[in-house]
């Protein structure tokens, strides 16, 4: 549940849509029979303290107990709720929007995101309030937990594949943007077990974002120019509640946040190989990747409950999304930057290369994406079909909007779910290559191609 902090109940992020939707939450747990316990954790954003106060105090009144995190990371909570036995979890982020965004992300009692059925059910609860409160005698308890951050970094560590001694030895140099929230906090225990040296930039956790939060090439030029200056090995970014990660190269320049995870791939493929699933807006590089390994490769819808659910139904060993998202089934089945860090540092240290180099290693793609605004008179599924059948000799996949695999490439189709619009992605091996697959498709917009 995502919105804008003030303004009219219904519209916005109000207290009382957050009384409302996490009451709903509460009753759904109860209603499944989960344990009355709800791990609670919450990014650096301004907004924090007061939506995971209104939500707690919601949770205590129905009679479930709150181990509250305090400030903590999205990987952390997610961890957190089954190590605790807890019922399920919420995290107080709003990912990679604005200072003025907040929202409450809702797991299971495996510390994974509920489903879309899950989500309904809960909606029909909140639209319903087909919620009760308990009496005097029966109200919830809370209690604080510092312990997870360390048990999330010794869990990373503990893995079977990370070979701490063997990253100690390269004396890494690293600067990290920790764009004012939690990353501030959970990198540098990290990096102080993997024995690096590092600076941070926009480390103070005060919500207050230096840039836009979103960690894309034009929001990082701070981190582009430190690396330089500090004549660092590598550069990371993470969105606000550390979920997902971006490397930048020795030289300033962005590794990619699509090859975030091919380059995890590469490293846990050359160890454990199997499956690897993203969703159909992500790179070719990863298929490419496994496929050298001898390896299949798997697309689900967009969104990380998809991911999962598909890597779940694969038995992947990795996987994740083309935004800088690492999932590894080992660890938790969630976006994890943390565990992302720990395994690029040690493919780096096995490897002996510089990011740059690494980066050369893979096929080189470009990702453009563009949107295109829908009158009422265009007749969506009218045109969808138009392209489809234009292209039947094609690579035709529907599990998600249309996307159609060509020799040179792929392009990608979506209807947004919450504006008048359908979005356009496609990937090539040059930018103009891939504007080109672009401007075909969007043809079938302006009148029949």
């Amino acid at each position: 549940m995502r919105g804008t902090i003030g303004g009219f109940p219904g519209t916005n992020l109000t207290p009382i849509d957050i009384v409302e939707m996490t009451s709903a939450y509460g009753r759904w747990l109860l209603d499944k029979g989960a344990e009355r316990r709800v791990v609670l954790g919450r990014d650096g954003r301004i907004s924090g303290s007061m939506v995971s106060k209104i939500a707690t105090q919601t949770l205590l009144a129905m009679g479930i107990d709150i181990i509250d995190l305090g400030l903590s990371t999205t990987p952390t909570v997610e961890m957190a709720v089954p190590h605790l036995n807890a019922g399920g979890g919420i995290i107080f982020t709003a990912s990679h929007n604005p200072r003025e965004w907040n929202a409450l992300k809702l797991l299971n009692n495996k510390g994974e995101f509920i489903s879309a059925q899950d989500g309904e059910d809960l909606l029909k609860i909140a639209d319903n309030r087909d919620f009760s409160y308990s009496d005097i005698d029966n109200l919830g308890t809370y209690s604080r937990n510092n312990e997870m951050m360390d048990y999330h970094i010794s869990a990373i560590l503990g893995l079977p594949y990370i070979n701490n001694s063997l990253i100690r030895k390269q004396g890494f140099k690293v600067v990290v943007d920790c764009i004012n929230s939690t990353g501030a906090i959970a990198i540098p225990l990290l990096l102080d077990k993997l024995g690096c040296e590092y600076t941070l930039i926009n480390e103070k956790v005060d919500g207050e974002f230096a840039h836009n939060p979103e960690p894309l090439a034009k929001n990082l030029e701070g981190l582009a120019e430190k690396v330089l200056q500090s004549k660092a090995h590598l550069g990371i970014a993470v969105d606000p509640d550390v979920d997902r990660l971006v490397f930048m190269n020795e030289d300033g320049q962005l590794f990619g946040e699509e090859y975030t995870l091919v380059a995890v791939a590469d490293f846990i493929l050359s160890i454990n190989p199997g499956a690897t699933v993203s969703n159909l807006s992500s790179t070719r590089a990863l298929g490419d990747v496994s496929k050298k390994y001898g390896q299949s490769y798997y697309a689900s819808a967009v969104g990380e409950v998809n991911v999962v659910e598909k890597m779940k139904e694969v038995n992947a060993v990795i996987g994740g999304e083309g935004n800088g998202g690492v999932i590894l089934p080992d660890l938790h089945y969630g976006r994890d930057a943390l565990a992302g860090i720990a395994l690029m540092l040690n493919h780096l240290a096995e490897k002996q290369l510089t990011m740059s180099a690494l980066k050369s290693e893979y096929p080189e793609y470009h990702i453009v994406k563009e949107k295109v605004n829908l009158s009422e008179s265009i007749i969506l599924d009218d045109i969808l079909n138009q392209v489809r059948n234009s292209y039947l000799e094609e690579e035709i996949n529907e599990v998600d909007g249309l996307k159609i695999d060509f020799k040179n490439g792929w392009v990608h189709l979506r209807k947004s779910n919450t504006e008048p619009i359908i979005r356009i992605i496609a990937e090539s091996s040059s930018i103009s290559e891939a504007n080109k697959l672009v401007d075909m498709i969007k043809v079938y917009f302006n009148g029949k191609p």
